[in-house]
């Protein structure tokens, strides 16, 4: 169980799988693990673990 967000999701994998099965897939986001940024290159092989904490911002453009 992992923390996504505030709120608790079953998964197991890696960052970038996350993002595809929350639909931030292809999306401007930002990934904070466990109180550190995960650069955008290593979201393919940053495995996510039982007990992680995930913060996910999108970033909207606008004006």
């Amino acid at each position: 169980m992992i923390t996504v967000n505030g709120e608790k999701l079953d998964f197991t994998g890696t960052v970038a799988e996350l993002l595809d099965v929350l639909e931030y897939n292809g999306k401007r986001v930002a990934v904070e693990l466990n109180e550190n940024i995960v650069p955008k290159a290593d979201y393919g092989s940053t495995e996510v673990s039982d007990g992680d904490k995930l913060e996910i911002v999108r970033f909207v453009g606008g004006g």
